[in-house]
């Protein structure tokens, strides 16, 4: 089931009279920037832990098998690790329909290693949307992930293309690590 955020995320007008501003990718928006940007720096947020807990009908998967994506739960004394890109206003519209499905704007304080902190933004999939999916067994979400196939790619391609792109920034993740390990193999391999 999808849920087309656009309408919701236009009225959010926070950023509107900003000359640029941050956004905070930890998903797809750390290693696919198909998208303008000024400045593009490793960052990170408190309080939140990136999880595989959204589902993708759009992208990574289709009405009736969808992909799961990344999206953050609240997380006392967690850091999640990302990529920040300095962007201009009007970048907005193009990313508000990337991530119209389920996602919605939210600000949050980015970190920099230089230990700056600047206000930002996410795109945020809570459990209040048609296509969230939640927690499940990592099996089983391994195996979700592994079949599931969309318009823009493989689900199995987005979380090796995140966990690759975590490894060169020097982060371990958890929960991406775990569910990569709980890949069967592609067929025909091994």
């Amino acid at each position: 089931m999808s849920f087309d955020t656009r309408a919701h995320n236009r009225a959010m007008t926070h950023f509107d009279e900003h000359d640029s501003f941050w956004l905070f990718g930890y998903g797809s928006l750390i290693w696919k920037a198909d998208f303008p940007f000024v400045e593009r720096r490793p960052a990170w947020i408190d309080g939140w832990a990136r999880r595989f807990w959204q589902g993708s009908h759009d992208h990574r998967g289709t009405p009736a098998a969808p992909g799961r994506v990344a999206t953050l739960v609240r997380a006392p004394k967690v850091r999640c690790h990302g990529m920040a890109y300095r962007i201009e206003p009007a970048v907005l519209a193009q990313l508000d329909l990337r991530e119209k499905n389920g996602y919605l704007r939210e600000r949050v304080a980015v970190q920099f290693d230089s230990g700056q902190a600047e206000d930002g933004l996410i795109y945020l999939a809570t459990e209040h949307n048609a296509a969230f999916l939640g927690d499940a067994p990592p099996a089983e979400m391994a195996a979700q992930i592994a079949h599931a196939h969309g318009p823009s790619g493989s689900n199995r391609d987005y979380l090796l293309n995140l966990a690759e792109a975590l490894a060169r920034q020097g982060v371990h993740d958890d929960h991406v690590a775990g569910l990569v390990a709980l890949l069967p193999p592609v067929e025909g391999e091994g």
